[in-house]
């Protein structure tokens, strides 16, 4: 997509739907309030004025620790019409990961939702850089209302003309293999996914409601419930809870979305809910998403079987903003994450960085529009991840003869059987495709001899005892995926790690 050279993302988000007519359509609508595209607009203008008002300048940085509440879109693009860098941050992190990413960022102003304060309280002032605390919400800790600072400020303001090319948020990433890394995006990247994805893949439009179970702080739920319906005009449901079944299935029934975008780990939770019923969520409903980690064929096709919906399982990455490797509507196969989207360029190389053949591994890179540059100060896993056009995603797959790509698992969590690699998420589909599974992780043990075997760690469905299942689930394995690739040792666990996003962190298993 041509953009000119400068241009500021929230003009083009927020602001061009006022000239188009829609200032009395719904934008935003979360459990207490909804904003119209018109109320939208103004409060960006209010936002931006406030902090112009804080005596910010453009390029530096506020943190915002909010929930997923109308609040949100008005702080985000209010700062990036002003010139000022958003940095959203997971809300269900610890004080001290907080401290670590507010310090990183080096953030003047923080934006903090009422009920995750008293989780931040005792760190503020151990934050030198942070000048001022903004509560959304009733104020608390003696600290300034959101409301209270926007009612203070004009509803006119003219956005700073930034450069296409100039870094306007920022987000971290899901820290699944470590600490979270500061991943700075430009002004074009919301737009381009939104038109290569949203647009390209999903056919979104105007008419279209949209509901994510994942959280705008992320990647892929920034894109659904933000960059996504504000593209052409679409309304947003927000919900600043965590995402249940029943929780998801509430606004399913209540605002009848059109498309809703969920994680792997919650349309297994889904389908595993017996309240959870066709009856019960949106009659509207045209399509569901997927992402954040790769869908099990099973869960998939249960899914399509049960709700009469296809789920677009598709791949992207905080690094890329969204989804580049996608199934296609109509063209769907269920346990693959189908082929590049119109606009990104993919490939996969071996560890030399030579292309691999088809059915053989290898790292995927990506090449698109939307990728950041650079990690903030990271060198060494700057130089390593984003070379020239390509970004290096750490993640392993192969391409079938008809050009599908299938996820075998991160770099990190691959290993060799007899000599053979083994895919982590190859064994956990099939564990996950026995009855009494409701999901399952994989890793690399030791068996003493100075060998690798896969170790699995399995949380069971309701109804179902670990009495008897070691050896059944055993030998299912490898009747359906291949002798050689079954676990050696399962630990029946009642919950796996995982970061915030719903992606599983192997590496605390292996530990």
């Amino acid at each position: 997509m041509e953009f000119p050279s400068n241009y500021n993302a929230a003009i083009d988000m927020v602001d061009r739907h006022v000239e188009a007519g829609r200032s009395d359509k719904l934008a935003f609508i979360d459990p207490k309030r909804s904003i119209t595209f018109g109320e939208l607009k103004a409060n960006t203008n209010q936002v931006a004025n406030m902090l112009e008002g804080l005596g910010l300048k453009r390029e530096t940085r506020v943190a915002m620790l909010m929930l997923d509440t109308v609040d949100f879109p008005a702080v985000f693009w209010g700062a990036i019409k002003a010139g000022i860098i958003p940095v959203a941050i997971n809300t269900l992190l610890t004080a001290e990961q907080y401290k670590y990413i507010i310090s990183d960022s080096r953030a003047q102003v923080l934006f903090v939702s009422e009920e995750i304060y008293p989780t931040i309280e005792a760190i503020l002032d151990e934050l030198p850089d942070l000048d001022k605390t903004i509560i959304s919400g009733a104020s608390v800790g003696g600290h300034d209302a959101l409301a209270d600072l926007m009612d203070s400020q004009s509803d006119a303001y003219s956005p700073v003309d930034t450069s296409a090319d100039e870094i306007a948020f920022w987000l971290y990433s899901s820290g699944s293999t470590g600490m979270p890394k500061g991943v700075g995006h430009m002004h074009t990247s919301p737009m381009n996914t939104a038109v290569q994805f949203g647009q390209g893949i999903l056919k979104i439009s105007e008419s279209d409601i949209c509901y994510s179970a994942a959280k705008l702080f992320f990647a892929y739920g920034l894109g659904n419930g933000m960059s996504f319906p504000l593209s052409v005009g679409a309304t947003a449901i927000l919900l600043p809870g965590r995402p249940t079944p029943q929780s998801v299935f509430e606004i399913l029934k209540e605002h009848q979305p059109t498309l809703y975008f969920g994680v792997p780990t919650l349309y297994a939770a889904i389908l595993a809910d017996d309240s959870c019923a066709p009856a019960t969520g949106s009659q509207a409903l045209r399509m569901c998403v997927s992402a954040g980690e790769a869908l099990p064929q099973e869960v998939g096709q249960t899914w399509k079987n049960k709700f009469g919906v296809d789920v677009v399982d598709a791949v992207g990455s905080t690094e890329m903003l969204h989804c580049f490797l996608s199934n296609i509507p109509g063209d769907i196969r269920y346990g693959t994450s189908g082929k590049a989207v119109p606009g990104y360029e993919v490939r996969l190389v071996d560890e030399n960085d030579n292309e691999v053949e088809a059915d053989e591994i290898g790292e995927l890179l990506v090449n698109g529009s939307s990728s950041a540059d650079a990690y903030w100060n990271q060198r060494e896993k700057s130089r390593t991840t984003f070379q020239g056009f390509w970004t290096r995603t750490g993640d392993k797959y192969f391409r079938d003869a008809d050009g599908f790509f299938h996820y075998c698992g991160r770099t990190d969590d691959m290993f060799k059987v007899s000599g053979i690699w083994v895919s982590p998420f190859e064994v956990e589909s099939a564990l996950i495709s026995h009855e009494s599974v409701l999901e399952a992780a994989v890793v690399p043990k030791d068996d003493g001899e100075g060998l690798l075997k896969p170790k699995a760690f399995v949380i069971l469905n309701s109804g179902y005892d670990a009495d008897g299942l070691y050896e059944m689930l055993k030998d299912h394995v490898k009747a359906k995926i291949g002798a050689w690739k079954y676990p050696r040792w399962i630990d029946f666990v009642e919950e796996l790690p995982k970061t915030a996003t719903g992606k599983i962190q192997r590496f605390k298993l292996r530990d």
